[in-house]
Parts: structure tokens; C-alpha cells; sequence
């Protein structure tokens, strides 16, 4: 009966005529479009009713409305290999572990995202205090919290509609850390102009990412968007690509000169592009991720003439700026660079940077603070860009607030200023003496080669596969997936295989963070290098 009564309520719904209005209502109403069927009607079959037998299903009589084959394809092409397969066997490891199965390990070491805080860094705390302040005002009446603490938590809330973090902001963003930003971006940059209104607060840097790309692609066939990125590349680019139905176009770091970047490799991959799409912009992360390379200033240049003549957009991915280990390296923003360049350039070549909350020494990734600076784009575009941005009403506002304290943090003579720099000091130390080790003992394993992790949170070292390994991964799984596969369930140790970043044919990677505790990233490296030598042994 009750599927009779769905056939006749849907009948109601496309022949509304059949059925008698109820009184006052207009037949177009939508309280007519749910009049209940007769008694009359209720006890007769839907082939005596009229309605044509329909196939019946598991899930009703009329099946799924959404299924994977009337589903989006583009979603279908995505892939994410930093939270893929291997990570979701690490998770249920966790789980048969915490449930009382038996290991040859006592836990799982996850070294696959850059995630700080879950890898037990400390946050900074007079970034907590302030947001403590602003998700809570009557702490501003605690005389344990310091004045310049407050000054910002009060400055803050002034910014937002009835003085709450719950209020929705602007779509660009709090006013004044929109202002903060730019100054952040003035100082950094040797004084070099920002407009505030240049600048857009985001949801994490991938939410600027994601939304710049929407505004690029367009085109059919061969003029469809090509954008260019970086292999090995953070698999946000692949995955935001696909989505988009772009053209994903790679180029190839050098590994063998520390993973910089080869101007001959970005002709000839422009080259070969060409012939099948539309190339528009070039995408560039530095410090590198997954790579860890800090690119020198004379590269940056090269880049810049390089966009500037094949009228590319730059999209400067440098979320991980504050963190450069490498003695001889220094971060240069490609802002910077381009107005030292001059007006043949400043003038003309279209930049969008982006910066987040969640990597240097920050790690704060769960509020989601990120901003992006445009520079030289068309009036018309940034007034749909206003209008996209719109659409998302704003960014999480406790995460623009982190924001806004990142490029406003203590000054000197302040009272939080000694232990802000104690702190921030610390962690950018600790994780550059955790790049040396990671490099040095990885390069101690025959087998192994990692190139000095000069910048961000990683290294991407490559790992020689014997024949006969690879032709056991052959069946099901990518060599070095199958690699990583072993050490989880063998070490407890959740790395990421290189074949989900991109990497050259014939070369095999992993990538691993390294965020863990100097004790546990010991541990980690001692793993690794033990199942290196089993696995070699076992596969040789």
C-alpha cells in the first residue's frame, strides 16, 4: 500500500488536475501537490489505477536517484594520496590495535601530513590567549591574561558584527586584518606598496587555490585551460584540476640539483602543451612541498620572464616561508621579486599569492586561516572575483582572527614579545634540526638518497626497487605504493608513496613529514631503515 500511495502522490505531483482542490487553494499550490489519494483509490492496484508497472530495486521502486554512474565523472578522477588508501589502513590498524590484535608494533607513527599540532607541537600562546579573549570576551576582565593580548583580542572583536566571532564577516574578510595583512606584506617585502583591497582572507590557502582556478578554466577540447604545475606537486593541484576538468600540464623538478626548477624543462613542457590545450598559468610551491626545496632568487627571476613572455598567471604557492633550514638558503616572495624586476614586469605580470595559519611555525591547521594577495589582475575579473567570494559568504572568522594575529604577532617592548620569539624560535629549530637528521640518516641506508630537506616539512627521498619487487607490485599497486604498504603493516609506520605526488617513470619515492618528536622521529628513521634492509633482502 504505501508504494501505491507514492505512485499516487507522485501522480498528484504531474497531473495535478486529476485530483480536487482543496477549498481557498490554488491547483498550483503546494499544499494541493500533497493531497492525500481517496479510500476509494486505496484498495485498487497501479496497473488498474493507470500508473505503468515500474522495475523495483533494492533501494524502491524507483532505484537511486544519485548513483557512481549519474554521479559528476570529474569528482570520480579525484585523487588525494595524502589522506588515500595507505592512510585509511592506517587508521584501521589503529582501530584493531586499540581493540586488542596483536602487532609487531605498538602503535602507528602517521608521518603522511603535515599536521603539527596532531604531531605534538605546542601552539603559541599568545595566540591562544588572544583567541581565548575573543571566543570568550569576560576574559578581558583576567588580569593573568597580558595587555598586548588584549589590545588585540579587543581590536578584533571591534571588527565584527556585534562584537562576536560567531557574526558572520565581510566575504573578503575582517577588516582590520585585511589592514594587517598588507602591512605584514609591506614589511616583509623591503616596503613594497600592498592595498588591502588587493588581499583576500581564505578558508587554508587551498580555499584561495580552488577559488582561482574557478576563475581560470574555461575553454573546450584544445582550448580547454591548461595549468601548469610542478611533479612531484601537492596533490591538491591534481585533485583541484580534475574536478575543474582542466588541463593538468607537468613540469619536472630537478631532482638530481635539489629539486629546483629547469627553465629548458618549462619551455619544453609548455611546448608539448600547446598542441592539446590552452596553457594560462604556472604554479609554483616554494618552500617546496613535497620536496622541501627553497628556490633561489635567480630561479624566481627566470620564472618571471618565463610567465611574463608566454602571458601565464603566476600562482606563488608560499605557505611554508618562514620555514627555511638550509645554511645558503633564504625565502624570496615572488611579490618581492617582481617589483625588483621593474615596471616591465610589475606592471604587467599577473600574480596571486597565498599564506596560511597552518604551516612554519604556526601549525595551526584546524581554524582554517589563510589569505591570497592578487596583483595585476583586470578590474573586471576581481569584481567577479567579489562575487564568487561572495557566494561562500566568508571564511571561518576564528581563523581570520588567527590570521590577523600571524601578521601582527608581539612586537618588541610588548609584554608577550620575549616569550613569542622564545617559542617561535624554538619550533623553527627544532624542526631544522629534524631536517639534518631526517637527511642524514636516510642517506646512510643503502638504497636510499635524499636530497637536503632545505625548506618546509618534508622530505621526498627516492628508493631503488629491485626488479623483482616491482614485479610483485604489478598485479594491484604502484611499486612504490606496495613499498609503503609492507612498512605499515610490518613497522606501524604511515608514509606516502611518491607515485601519489607525481614522479618521473622509472623512479620510486616516499614522502614523509618531519613533524614528529625528536624521540619518535628517531624511532621512525630507525624503522625505516631496518625494513629498507629486510625488503632489499627479501626482493633481491
Amino acid at each position: 500500500c504505501s508504494v501505491i500511495q507514492k505512485m499516487v502522490e507522485r501522480s498528484s505531483l504531474q497531473h495535478p488536475a486529476a485530483h480536487p482542490s482543496t477549498p481557498g487553494v490554488h491547483s498550483s499550490s503546494p499544499l494541493h501537490r500533497f493531497t492525500a489519494p481517496s479510500r476509494a483509490h486505496s484498495g485498487l492496484s497501479a496497473s488498474r489505477l493507470g500508473y505503468a508497472k515500474e522495475k523495483m530495486s533494492e533501494n524502491g521502486p524507483w532505484g537511486k536517484v544519485l548513483t557512481i554512474d549519474t554521479m559528476n565523472p570529474t569528482v570520480k578522477k579525484v585523487e588525494y594520496a595524502v589522506r588515500g588508501p595507505i592512510v585509511q589502513r592506517a587508521v584501521q590498524i589503529e582501530k584493531e590495535l586499540r581493540e586488542g590484535v596483536k602487532k609487531p608494533f605498538a602503535e602507528v607513527i602517521k608521518a603522511n601530513i603535515g599536521d603539527a599540532h596532531a604531531m605534538g607541537q605546542q601552539p603559541i600562546t599568545f595566540f591562544r590567549q588572544v583567541l581565548a579573549m575573543c571566543s570568550y570576551p569576560e576574559l578581558l576582565n583576567d588580569s593573568s591574561f597580558p595587555e598586548d593580548a588584549k589590545h588585540r583580542a579587543r581590536r578584533i572583536l571591534q571588527s565584527c558584527g556585534g562584537s562576536s566571532l560567531g557574526a558572520y564577516s565581510a566575504s573578503q574578510g575582517i577588516d582590520c586584518v585585511l589592514q594587517d595583512v598588507a602591512r605584514y606584506i609591506e614589511r616583509r617585502d623591503g616596503g613594497i606598496p600592498c592595498n588591502p583591497e588587493n588581499v583576500y582572507l581564505t578558508t587554508g590557502a587551498s580555499d584561495g587555490i580552488m577559488t582561482m582556478l574557478k576563475l581560470l578554466v574555461c575553454g573546450e577540447d584544445e582550448g580547454r585551460t591548461g595549468v601548469m604545475i610542478s611533479i612531484p606537486q601537492y596533490p591538491l593541484y591534481s585533485a583541484a584540476l580534475a574536478e575543474l576538468g582542466a588541463v593538468q600540464i607537468n613540469y619536472y623538478l630537478n631532482e638530481d640539483k635539489c629539486w629546483s626548477m629547469d627553465l629548458s624543462e618549462l619551455k619544453r613542457s609548455l611546448k608539448e602543451a600547446r598542441r592539446h590545450c590552452n596553457p594560462r598559468a604556472l604554479c609554483i610551491i616554494n618552500p617546496g612541498n613535497p620536496t622541501g626545496q627553497v628556490q633561489s632568487r635567480d630561479c624566481i627571476e627566470d620564472v618571471i620572464r618565463f610567465a611574463a613572455k608566454e602571458r601565464l598567471l603566476l600562482m606563488a604557492d608560499e605557505v611554508y616561508q618562514d620555514n627555511v633550514y638550509a645554511e645558503g638558503c633564504e625565502f624570496h616572495s615572488f611579490k618581492k621579486v617582481l617589483f625588483e624586476m621593474g615596471p616591465e614586469y610589475s606592471d604587467s605580470v599577473e600574480l596571486v599569492s597565498f599564506h596560511s595559519t597552518s604551516k612554519c611555525y604556526m601549525g595551526e591547521c584546524g581554524f582554517r586561516g589563510g589569505y591570497m594577495e592578487i596583483i595585476n589582475m583586470d578590474p573586471e575579473v576581481k569584481a567577479q572575483l567579489n562575487k564568487l567570494v561572495s557566494v561562500r559568504l566568508c571564511p571561518p572568522v576564528p581563523g581570520q582572527a588567527l590570521m590577523g594575529l600571524v601578521v601582527n604577532p608581539p612586537q618588541p617592548g610588548e609584554p608577550s614579545y620575549i616569550n613569542f620569539i622564545k617559542e617561535r624560535s624554538a619550533t623553527l629549530s627544532a624542526l631544522a634540526e629534524k631536517a639534518r637528521l631526517t637527511e642524514e640518516i636516510l642517506n646512510t641506508v643503502p638504497g636510499i638518497s635524499c636530497n637536503p630537506v632545505q625548506g618546509a616539512m618534508y622530505s621526498f627521498p627516492s628508493i631503488s626497487l629491485s626488479k623483482a619487487a616491482i614485479e610483485e607490485a604489478a598485479n594491484d599497486q604502484a611499486p612504490d605504493m606496495f613499498y609503503c604498504m609492507r612498512l605499515l603493516e610490518e613497522t606501524g609506520i604511515c608514509l606516502v608513496p611518491g607515485s601519489g605526488f607525481g614522479q618521473k617513470d622509472g623512479t620510486y619515492h616516499f614522502r614523509m613529514t618531519i613533524l614528529p618528536p625528536m624521540d619518535k622521529l628517531k624511532v621512525l628513521l630507525t624503522k625505516v631503515k631496518e625494513f629498507h634492509q629486510r625488503f632489499t633482502n627479501q626482493y633481491s
